[in-house]
Protein backbone atom coordinates (compact mmCIF):
# COMPACT_ATOMS: atom_id res chain seq x y z
CA UNK A 1 0.00 0.00 0.00
CA UNK A 2 1.39 3.40 -1.02
CA UNK A 3 0.43 6.62 0.74
CA UNK A 4 -0.08 9.40 -1.81
CA UNK A 5 -0.37 13.07 -0.89
CA UNK A 6 -1.65 15.75 -3.29
CA UNK A 7 -0.67 19.36 -2.58
CA UNK A 8 -1.87 22.69 -3.97
CA UNK A 9 -2.17 26.16 -2.40
CA UNK A 10 -5.56 26.32 -0.66
CA UNK A 11 -6.58 22.64 -0.73
CA UNK A 12 -9.94 23.69 -2.20
CA UNK A 13 -9.83 22.79 -5.90
CA UNK A 14 -6.92 20.84 -7.42
CA UNK A 15 -5.62 18.67 -4.58
CA UNK A 16 -9.08 17.71 -3.25
CA UNK A 17 -10.09 16.82 -6.82
CA UNK A 18 -7.02 14.58 -7.09
CA UNK A 19 -7.79 13.03 -3.72
CA UNK A 20 -11.33 12.22 -4.83
CA UNK A 21 -10.29 10.93 -8.28
CA UNK A 22 -7.78 8.48 -6.78
CA UNK A 23 -9.66 7.63 -3.56
CA UNK A 24 -10.78 4.21 -4.80
CA UNK A 25 -7.69 3.21 -6.76
CA UNK A 26 -6.22 -0.13 -5.68
CA UNK A 27 -3.14 -0.27 -3.47
CA UNK A 28 -2.99 3.42 -2.59
CA UNK A 29 -4.22 5.59 0.26
CA UNK A 30 -4.70 9.24 -0.59
CA UNK A 31 -4.84 12.56 1.21
CA UNK A 32 -4.51 16.21 0.23
CA UNK A 33 -3.26 19.44 1.74
CA UNK A 34 -2.45 23.05 0.92
CA UNK A 35 0.79 24.99 1.27
CA UNK A 36 -0.94 28.15 2.53
CA UNK A 37 -1.47 28.63 6.27
CA UNK A 38 -5.18 29.26 5.69
CA UNK A 39 -5.64 26.13 3.53
CA UNK A 40 -8.60 23.83 4.21
CA UNK A 41 -6.11 21.19 5.39
CA UNK A 42 -2.68 22.84 5.89
CA UNK A 43 0.39 20.83 4.95
CA UNK A 44 2.30 19.48 7.95
CA UNK A 45 5.38 17.42 8.80
CA UNK A 46 3.05 14.59 9.80
CA UNK A 47 1.42 14.50 6.36
CA UNK A 48 4.80 14.55 4.59
CA UNK A 49 6.06 11.76 6.87
CA UNK A 50 2.88 9.72 6.17
CA UNK A 51 3.30 9.99 2.40
CA UNK A 52 5.41 7.78 0.16
CA UNK A 53 4.81 10.06 -2.84
CA UNK A 54 4.01 13.77 -2.73
CA UNK A 55 2.41 15.29 -5.83
CA UNK A 56 2.46 19.08 -6.10
CA UNK A 57 0.53 21.00 -8.73
CA UNK A 58 3.08 23.74 -9.54
CA UNK A 59 6.81 24.51 -9.29
CA UNK A 60 6.04 27.09 -6.59
CA UNK A 61 4.47 24.35 -4.44
CA UNK A 62 7.53 22.16 -4.96
CA UNK A 63 9.81 25.00 -3.82
CA UNK A 64 7.68 25.65 -0.71
CA UNK A 65 7.56 21.96 0.20
CA UNK A 66 11.31 21.49 -0.34
CA UNK A 67 12.09 24.60 1.67
CA UNK A 68 9.84 23.99 4.66
CA UNK A 69 9.85 20.17 4.89
CA UNK A 70 13.32 19.20 3.66
CA UNK A 71 14.07 16.80 6.53
CA UNK A 72 10.68 15.05 6.28
CA UNK A 73 11.15 14.63 2.50
CA UNK A 74 14.46 12.76 2.66
CA UNK A 75 13.16 9.36 1.41
CA UNK A 76 10.08 10.62 -0.44
CA UNK A 77 9.31 11.06 -4.10
CA UNK A 78 8.26 14.63 -4.87
CA UNK A 79 6.55 15.00 -8.26
CA UNK A 80 5.44 18.25 -9.88
CA UNK A 81 2.39 17.78 -12.12
CA UNK A 82 2.59 21.27 -13.71
CA UNK A 83 -1.15 21.88 -13.39
CA UNK A 84 -2.01 25.60 -13.16
CA UNK A 85 -4.74 27.05 -10.94
CA UNK A 86 -7.23 27.23 -13.83
CA UNK A 87 -9.78 24.63 -12.74
CA UNK A 88 -12.80 24.27 -10.51
CA UNK A 89 -13.30 21.35 -8.12
CA UNK A 90 -13.94 18.16 -10.14
CA UNK A 91 -13.62 20.06 -13.44
CA UNK A 92 -13.71 17.34 -16.16
CA UNK A 93 -10.58 18.79 -17.80
CA UNK A 94 -8.73 18.66 -14.47
CA UNK A 95 -9.87 15.08 -13.85
CA UNK A 96 -8.63 14.11 -17.31
CA UNK A 97 -5.25 15.79 -16.72
CA UNK A 98 -4.83 14.06 -13.36
CA UNK A 99 -5.71 10.65 -14.81
CA UNK A 100 -3.16 11.23 -17.58
CA UNK A 101 -0.30 12.43 -15.36
CA UNK A 102 -0.53 10.72 -11.97
CA UNK A 103 -0.63 6.96 -12.75
CA UNK A 104 2.76 6.93 -14.48
CA UNK A 105 4.37 7.93 -11.15
CA UNK A 106 2.52 5.47 -8.90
Amino acid sequence: MKNVLFVCSQNKLRSPTAEQVFANWPDIEVSSAGTNNDAENPLSNELIEWADIVFVMEKAHRAKVQGKYRSALKDKRLVCLHIPDDYDFMDPALVQLLKAKVPRHL
